[in-house]
């Protein structure tokens, strides 16, 4: 069955300020665009490429950072249903996994992957393979994990 994905690189949508401080408003805008976009012809699977993205010692992106990016994505229309995998190298701030859970809390189905197989693999799934499947999230290192059907 063929897939239509949408690959969205960290660089068109994540935007620094002159001081290499996250400039909110101008990666929300990039963003809802690349959004708009999808939305309007159709794909229902997009993927976040997040490998060229290196972590520093304090996290880029505040929870409510990630919120915001978040509902920019689904406000201008993506609905449930449809899938959205998030590409990582590391999450060593466990952001990657902090969206996923936020997103797991609004009914939509998001995903952080480690390598690009198992995104593609995950996301050219069929509906019932999905409903079927549970996901493990693990909060904090050592802490229990959250079980759910997706």
């Amino acid at each position: 069955m063929p897939l239509e994905l949408q690959l969205i690189r960290a660089g068109e949508f994540i935007n620094l300020s002159t001081e290499g401080h996250l400039d909110l408003q101008t990666s929300k805008l990039a963003l809802a665009k690349i959004a708009e976009g999808c939305h309007k012809r159709g794909i229902a699977r997009a993927m976040l490429d997040l490998r060229m993205v290196r972590p520093g010692p304090k996290p880029v992106f505040t929870p409510l950072d990630l919120t915001a990016l978040l509902e920019t994505f689904w406000d201008v229309g993506f609905a449930p249903e449809q899938r959205l995998a998030v590409l990582y190298i590391t999450d060593p701030h466990r952001r990657v996994r902090l969206f996923s859970f936020i997103c797991l809390l609004h009914g939509w189905q998001v995903r952080g992957f480690g390598d690009f197989e198992s995104a593609m693999l995950w996301l050219s799934e069929d509906k019932e393979d999905s409903q079927n499947a549970q996901i493990q999230i693990p909060i904090l290192a050592g802490s229990p994990t959250i079980k759910t059907k997706v």
